[in-house]
C-alpha cells in the first residue's frame, strides 16, 4: 500500500465539527483532514457518528444543526449558501451510498441516472452523454456496458448496482469521494473487487477518498490513514499500520479484537437420530423467457439449486456458504417450504410437497426464520408487542392477550432485548414502541425473539449478522449459540461470511452456481479446503 507524503495544504480540513439533533449533540467537536490523493477511513460502530459527520459536511442530514468549519478548496463548506453548496455536491465532492438499491431510482435506467449527472454537471447531452455513460460503466468493470446502461436497478446484481453507483459518482470527476459503507451488502470476493476498483480509479484520477466503514479488514486493505470514532468523539487517528499494530485507545483495541470467534469444541453428531431437515437431489428451477418466436410457445428453465443433498441433525448447525448468486438463499426458501422443488425435502420427517395447507402451517411452527436485515423484515406499522406476539396469534390463537404478552416479555428477556440504559422492568413500557426506535442489534434480537416464541426446532438464519457491525455481530452470535444449547435448536445458517461460519457451524456446505462443490466438518472444510472454488473463497475472506 502506498502512503502519500503528508505535505502541503489539506484538500479538506475539518475543525470543531459538531452535529446536534433537537439540541442534543451526537458529534462532539471533531477535527480531521484529508490530503489530495489520500484515502482516509472513518471507522466506528453503528451510532458512533461517522456517517452523520461525513454527510453533514454537505448538509445532507435533515434536521441537523451543524457547527464548526470544513475548509475545502479555500472555502468553508458549512458557511456556503444552499445554492453554492449545490455546485459542490456531486461535482467537486461526490458520494457513494451504502445501499445502491435504495439510492438508485427504480423508475429510471442506470444509464439515464448517470446521464443526468453528466447533463447537470458537465453539460453533455444526447449522443455525447450516452457515449460517456458507456465509457464510465466500462471503466467500473460492468460487463456489456451498452446493454447494462438500459437496465433498471432491480435487473442488476448487487455488485453491478454498486459499480453503477461508482460510475455515477465519478461522472463529474470529483476531487473528493465520500464512500459510505460501499461494500457492506456484498460478499467477500465482491468486496475485494469493489475496493480494488476504487483504489485503481483513485490513483488514476488522483482524487481523495473518505471511506466510512465499520469493517477494519477493509480499512487495512484500502486506506492510508484511519480515524476512529466512538459515541461522537474522535478517539484515535493516524497511519493504518500504526493503528493496527500499536493501537493506543482501548476502543480501537476492542474493534480490532472483535472478529467473530469460535467458542466451542467439535463434538460428534448424535448417532442413530433422524435429521430434522433432510434433502436428497433437491432442485429448484424457475421458468425463464426464451428469445424470438420460441418464447411464444414455451419457456426456458433456470436451475437456481441443482442436485443438493444435506442432513441437519438435532442441535447442530449446518453452514451454507457461497457468493451472491450461488443458490444459498433459494435453498433457504425451499427449506422453509416456500418454493416448489424437485427431489426429496423433509422437515421433521415430513415432506413439504406432500402436506396440505393446514398441515404445512403446523409444520411452519417447527421451522422458523431470522432474516438478514431486521429493519426491512420487521413491519414499521407494528409495535414491539405485536411483532413478537405475531407467531402466537397464528399458531396459538386460543391464548388470551395477557398470556401472549407474558410470553412475549419472556422471549424478549431471554434474547437479552434491553436497550441501553433501560432496566429490566422497563420492557413492559417499551412494548408499544416501533422497531425503528431501536439499534440494529436490538432489532435483530427482536427478530430472534419473534421466531423463538413459538418454540421451533429449526431456525433458518439468512445472513443474520451481515447488517451489523463487528461488536454487535459477536453479541448476536453468542446469543444464538446460547439459545442453541439451552433449547436444542438446529440452525441452517446461510451466509457469505466465513468468519460467522467458523464461529457457529458444525458442518459446512459450499455452494457455487447452484451446486454443492464441497461439504464436511467445519474444521476440515475451512482449514483444509479441497475444491479450487472453496480455496478461492477462503482466500478472499482471509484477514487482510
Amino acid at each position: 500500500m502506498s502512503h502519500p507524503p503528508r505535505t502541503g495544504t489539506p484538500l479538506l480540513q475539518v475543525q470543531g465539527l459538531r452535529v446536534a439533533f433537537a439540541g442534543r449533540d451526537v458529534v462532539h467537536g471533531i477535527d480531521f483532514e484529508v490530503r489530495a490523493g489520500e484515502k482516509l477511513a472513518l471507522v466506528g460502530e453503528s451510532g458512533s457518528g461517522k456517517t452523520v459527520s461525513a454527510l453533514s459536511l454537505l448538509r445532507l442530514v435533515p434536521d441537523a444543526r451543524v457547527s464548526g468549519t470544513a475548509r475545502f478548496g479555500g472555502r468553508d463548506l458549512l458557511a456556503l449558501s444552499e445554492r453554492e453548496l449545490r455546485g459542490v455536491r456531486g461535482d467537486e465532492i461526490a458520494c457513494i451510498f451504502q445501499e445502491p438499491m435504495t439510492a438508485l431510482n427504480p423508475l429510471y435506467t442506470v444509464g439515464e441516472q448517470i446521464a443526468e449527472v453528466l447533463t447537470l454537471k458537465k453539460g453533455l447531452t444526447g449522443t455525447a452523454a450516452r457515449a460517456r455513460v458507456i465509457e464510465l460503466l466500462q471503466a467500473t468493470g460492468i460487463p456489456e456496458p451498452e446493454r447494462r446502461a438500459g437496465a433498471y436497478p432491480h435487473q442488476l446484481s448487487g455488485g453491478q448496482r454498486q459499480r453503477a453507483m461508482i460510475a455515477m459518482a465519478l461522472a463529474s470527476e470529483p476531487r473528493l469521494l465520500l464512500a459510505d459503507e460501499p461494500t457492506t451488502a456484498l460478499d467477500a470476493s465482491l468486496r475485494g473487487q469493489i475496493l480494488d476498483l476504487l483504489g485503481e480509479i483513485q490513483q488514476r484520477m488522483g482524487m481523495a477518498v473518505l471511506l466510512i466503514t465499520h469493517d477494519l479488514h477493509l480499512v487495512r486493505r484500502f486506506a492510508d490513514r484511519v480515524a476512529v470514532m466512538e459515541r461522537g468523539h474522535l478517539v484515535e487517528q493516524g497511519p493504518v499500520p500504526d493503528a493496527f499494530e500499536r493501537p493506543q485507545h482501548t476502543y480501537t483495541r476492542k474493534l480490532i479484537g472483535s472478529r467473530p470467534r469460535r467458542s466451542w469444541t467439535d463434538e460428534p453428531a448424535p448417532a442413530q437420530v433422524a435429521p430434522v431437515l433432510r434433502a436428497r437431489a433437491l432442485t429448484v428451477a424457475y421458468p425463464t423467457p426464451l428469445p424470438g418466436l420460441r418464447g411464444w410457445f414455451r419457456r426456458g428453465r433456470f436451475e437456481a439449486v441443482r442436485g443438493v443433498s444435506l442432513d441437519l441433525p438435532p442441535g447442530r448447525t449446518l453452514g451454507v456458504v457461497g457468493e451472491s448468486g450461488s443458490g444459498k438463499s433459494t435453498l433457504a426458501l425451499a427449506a422453509l417450504g416456500l418454493l416448489p422443488h424437485e427431489g426429496e425435502l423433509h422437515a421433521m420427517s415430513r415432506a413439504w410437497s406432500a402436506l396440505s395447507p393446514a398441515t404445512a402451517r403446523a409444520l411452519r411452527r417447527e421451522v422458523q426464520v431470522v432474516f438478514q436485515d431486521p429493519f426491512s423484515s420487521l413491519s414499521p406499522r407494528m409495535t414491539v408487542e405485536q411483532i413478537v406476539g405475531e407467531g402466537l396469534s397464528v399458531h396459538a390463537p386460543e391464548l388470551p392477550a395477557p398470556q401472549r404478552r407474558q410470553r412475549g416479555v419472556a422471549a424478549l428477556q431471554e434474547v437479552g432485548w434491553r436497550p441501553a440504559g433501560a432496566a429490566e422492568a422497563d420492557i413492559h413500557a417499551l412494548l408499544p414502541r416501533d422497531p425503528h426506535e431501536f439499534s440494529g442489534g436490538q432489532r435483530q434480537r427482536l427478530a430472534v425473539a419473534r421466531a423463538l416464541i413459538v418454540e421451533p426446532r429449526v431456525l433458518v438464519l439468512d445472513e443474520p449478522t451481515s447488517a451489523l457491525d463487528v461488536t454487535v455481530q459477536q453479541q448476536v452470535i453468542d446469543l444464538l449459540l446460547r439459545l442453541q444449547r439451552s433449547h436444542g435448536l438446529s440452525y441452517l445458517l446461510i451466509t457469505h461470511d466465513v468468519d460467522v461460519i467458523w464461529a457457529m457451524a458444525h458442518q459446512v456446505m459450499v455452494m457455487h452456481g447452484g451446486e454443492v462443490v464441497e461439504q464436511g466438518p467445519a474444521t476440515e472444510v475451512l482449514q483444509r479446503p479441497q475444491h479450487p472454488y472453496t480455496q478461492r473463497l477462503l482466500s478472499a475472506c482471509a484477514p487482510l
